[in-house]
């Protein structure tokens, strides 16, 4: 049976190709919404299996040496494209806050590389639920953005929802961790805020390929100072969370070109489900009831103002 639309493929591509430009053409038809959803479920996934994989080795490498790794094959990995794209294309226009934002992501980076071994991937995956919040009150301090009540109502949930995460694990030997690991999402708030205005005159791919130049070369001196011979399958280990990582923004950069980013953020609460998983499979780690109800409350506090946001500005 003809499907409509399968004349315009081309008829010298490999079966393979074939079926993939079929693929994308029956998956165009599908609402944008429905489409946002699948490419942001599809980048969770990708998220929590990257952060699953970073766990395991940073328990065999040194944090600040398994940070510089990831990035460095962020870059490898990166490299075919900016090749065949050609140098030019990829040279960013302010190489200053370039720099800026990348000195502030690896300061980020190092708390979160810090506390990563010792927390559970589900409370890893609640506590980020917290960035958009610190970028909310982030925008209203630096940016003068208004702080309505909807935005403090969200704030005030969402770091309920922390302590409810937190709280029992204060007195425990992973408590300080904790602590640690929440540090790190008003760095990571402020390097997006920091994207953002870069975006102005900035291509995405331009800001993603130097973030991951500016994170190597920034982290190089610290991992220097505990460095631990690396494996064959170490090594392997890092080129796949390279994939992973530029797979996981790619899909989310999808989700955003194709719906608003309030439709799709519903489906933040599966990363919750995918993290309770993989912790479960690769750690034996068992989610506690505090740090699942504490993600939901976060979660629904970011969905909740997003859509605040949306119809305010439609």
């Amino acid at each position: 049976m003809r499907v409509k639309g399968q004349d315009k493929l081309k008829p010298h591509r490999s079966p393979w190709r074939r079926r993939m430009d079929l693929t994308r053409h029956r998956a165009g038809r599908l609402d944008p919404t429905v489409q946002g959803l699948l490419w942001s479920t599809a980048a969770g996934l990708c998220f929590v299996m990257l952060n699953t994989m970073t766990r395991y080795l940073t328990t065999q490498i040194p944090p600040l040496q398994s940070q510089f790794l990831r990035y460095l094959c962020g870059v490898i990995v990166l490299l075919p494209l900016v090749l065949r794209g050609g140098l030019a294309a990829w040279m960013p226009k302010n190489i200053v806050g370039q720099f800026q934002r990348g000195l502030v992501h690896t300061t980020g980076l190092a708390i979160w590389f810090t506390a990563i071994p010792h927390i559970s991937l589900s409370d890893t995956t609640a506590m980020g639920f917290t960035t958009p919040i610190f970028i909310m009150i982030g925008a209203w301090l630096f940016l003068r953005e208004p702080m309505r009540w909807e935005r403090w109502l969200a704030a005030l949930l969402g770091f309920g929802g922390v302590l409810i995460v937190v709280g029992p694990g204060l007195t425990a030997s992973g408590g300080y961790y904790s602590l640690v690991m929440l540090s790190s999402a008003p760095m990571f708030a402020a390097s997006f805020l920091i994207s953002k205005a870069l975006t102005r005159y900035e291509s995405a791919g331009v800001i993603v390929l130097w973030q991951s130049i500016t994170v190597t070369l920034l982290s190089l001196p610290l991992a220097l100072f505990d460095w631990q011979a690396v494996t064959t399958v170490q090594w392997a280990g890092y080129l796949l969370c390279g994939l992973l990582g530029s797979g996981a923004h790619y899909l989310l950069m999808r989700s955003y070109t194709v719906a608003d980013i309030s439709a799709t953020q519903s489906v933040k609460f599966l990363d919750l489900v995918w993290a309770a998983l993989m912790g479960w499979l690769v750690f034996a780690d068992v989610p506690t009831s505090h740090s699942m109800i504490g993600g939901v409350i976060i979660a629904g506090a970011t969905l909740w103002i997003a859509r605040r946001e949306a119809r305010r500005g439609t």
